[in-house]
């Protein structure tokens, strides 16, 4: 029997609530893709809570970082979606991955970087080119804070530029994004087990 994993989506998209979502439609496929291989997973739509700027945990206040902070420290797999603005990742992807830097200076019970043993996967969306850039970006500082990477551990999808018909618009997934999808949700889910089984080693 497999071990039972958990994910949480992290979706910056710059839209809040209820207005629909391209980066939340495709955090919510890859969630699904990944229950295909025995995860449970949960959708968190930053834009939607008081992420204060800083790179501390709890940055005090009205901050609600530490409950996503919680969320990611509990789950195997973080599921990091964005938008592409201007051929970038969303002002709010930047927020969260300035918010993740502060798991530098934390350690678990053994000593060990508390995003050690977990994976990152990557969706990308928009109607402009930088997907690729885009996934660099998040997959370097995601590992740089502790996260190990799958192969070809991104999915995005791009429309044709200066339209628009948007990822939500489709009237289904594209094959490729579908194939890329299941690809990641597989190796990602593998890796994971795989990282519960054997951690890395202390020291």
């Amino acid at each position: 029997m497999k071990t039972p994993l958990t994910a949480v989506a992290i979706s910056c998209t710059l839209k809040p609530s209820p207005a629909s979502s391209s980066s939340d439609l495709l955090a919510t496929q890859l969630l699904d893709a990944l229950s295909g291989h025995g995860v449970t997973g949960e959708l968190v739509r930053a834009v939607d809570l008081t992420v204060s700027p800083g790179v501390d945990k709890d940055m005090g206040g009205d901050d609600q970082w530490p409950s996503v902070r919680r969320r990611v420290l509990d789950a195997d797999i973080l599921v990091f979606v964005t938008p592409t603005w201007m051929g970038q990742h969303s002002s709010v992807a930047q927020r969260v991955l300035e918010r993740l830097d502060a798991e530098l200076s934390e350690t678990d019970a053994r000593g060990r970087p508390t995003l050690f043993d977990k994976v990152a996967v990557a969706g990308i969306v928009g109607n402009e080119d930088g997907a690729h850039h885009i996934a660099a970006i998040l997959f370097q500082s995601l590992n740089d804070v502790g996260f190990t990477i799958p192969a070809q551990g991104s999915v995005y999808w791009n429309g044709e530029a200066m339209h628009t018909t948007d990822y939500k618009d489709l009237d289904q997934t594209p094959e490729k994004v579908a194939s890329a999808m299941s690809t990641a949700a597989k190796n990602a889910a593998h890796l994971a087990r795989a990282l519960k089984a054997q951690e890395y080693p202390v020291g």
